[in-house]
């Protein structure tokens, strides 16, 4: 017997490590001499760098950077297995867990810092970087990324604007003399989850600003200097990027990078599989397990179930998925299909506080995932 077991963090309460670590406990007490292949996963958000350390046999990496804020703080990267490859979450430098309250204004959050952690592991002899678009508190189009990494964003005057994404309606000219040379010579993954433009009414500052603290005033400010920043990049850089899908992934980051850099936007989770090598751990499985903290009809856009359900059912088609999850929502009726997922399961052992349903989850996932093990034994002797 061979299980796949390839889950998402429960965020908040388990890494994609631990999960699949939970899960294995709970089908290893049924078919103790099984061939188990654990593939922490992810797709793209919170906790891609872990799973990809996790899974290549990578390390962490902490460096000194600015956050959203532009105060310095400790944020970390991951350099993978092979040495030459980091992965990076923009949320670890200029993550909303930086922003409250009276401090969530998007026309004056950075991505600086993410352009620092860049040119760190650049530092450390990166030739590929995959760089998570997640989890913004920022609305600047990655001004400041490219800024950390030599670009000159300049006024009317020939002044250097300040961060934020505000101060790009009085941007008149990029020079891109000093900008790190290595950036043309560095492969960029993008691991996005969203296909919104720069601007306009599905762009980064009309769907995303509200949730970073833009009022409906700033909402139309943010649009319209990202709008103008567009025009400059065209013009300047000769990249067209305001109109392309996920341009305005984590506040913009996305047309920065796209405009600075060689960069390739990838669904997060396909990127995920293929650094992992799920496909070829899966080949000739008998079950597949997978899961994360919620699972709903969301799920079929690009998030971590169902992107291990498509990969593994193209060299396992006849391996049945099973989804396990902390809750699950509305519509999960619309993500079964012979080619995706065969079951779901929630985890949680009867009604709890969230503080003991997080305590509880090690022993709650294993405690499911034995379950539905003794029903697939079971129904194997028939």
């Amino acid at each position: 017997m061979k299980f796949v077991i390839a889950p998402d963090s429960f965020k908040g309460s388990l890494t994609a490590k631990q999960v699949a670590e939970a899960i294995h406990a709970g089908i290893a007490r049924v078919f103790p001499a099984a061939d188990y292949q654990l593939v922490p996963m992810a797709d793209g958000g919170e906790g891609t760098v872990q799973s990809l350390v996790d899974a290549t046999g990578g390390r962490l990496v902490t460096a000194t950077v600015h956050n959203p804020l532009n105060q310095l703080v400790e944020a970390s990267y991951g350099l993978l297995g092979d040495g030459e490859t980091a992965a990076i979450e923009m949320a670890a430098a200029s993550g909303l867990q930086f922003v409250a309250g009276d401090n969530k204004d998007p026309r004056f959050t950075t991505t600086y810092g993410t352009g620092e952690l860049i040119r760190a592991a650049l530092d450390r002899g990166a030739k590929k970087i995959i760089l998570g678009l997640g989890g913004s508190a920022t609305n600047d189009g990655g001004a400041g990324m490219a800024q950390a990494l030599g670009a000159h964003l300049l006024d009317a005057r020939g002044a250097e604007l300040p961060v934020g994404g505000a101060a790009l309606a009085r941007l008149a000219r990029i020079a891109v003399a000093d900008l790190d040379p290595r950036l043309a010579r560095t492969t960029f993954l993008l691991a996005a989850d969203v296909t919104n433009p720069l601007t306009g009414p599905t762009g980064a500052s009309a769907v995303f600003g509200p949730q970073k603290g833009a009022t409906p005033v700033m909402v139309k400010e943010l649009d319209a200097s990202l709008h103008h920043y567009a025009i400059v990049i065209e013009r300047d850089l000769g990249r067209a990027v305001e109109d392309l899908p996920g341009a305005g992934a984590a506040g913009g980051l996305g047309a920065g990078l796209l405009a600075f850099t060689p960069a390739k936007l990838v669904p997060g989770v396909d990127l995920v599989v293929e650094f992992t090598r799920l496909k070829e751990r899966a080949a000739g499985a008998n079950f597949v397990f997978t899961g994360e903290g919620g699972i709903d009809f969301q799920t079929r856009f690009g998030k971590t179930p169902y992107g291990v359900a498509r990969a593994t059912k193209e060299v396992a088609p006849n391996a049945p998925v099973i989804v396990l999850a902390g809750n699950l929502g509305k519509g999960i009726a619309r993500l079964y299909a012979p080619t995706t997922i065969d079951a779901i399961f929630a985890t949680p052992a009867g009604a709890k506080p969230l503080a003991r349903a997080i305590e509880d989850a090690p022993h709650d996932i294993a405690q499911t995932a034995e379950n539905v093990a003794r029903l697939l034994a079971a129904t194997l002797k028939k």
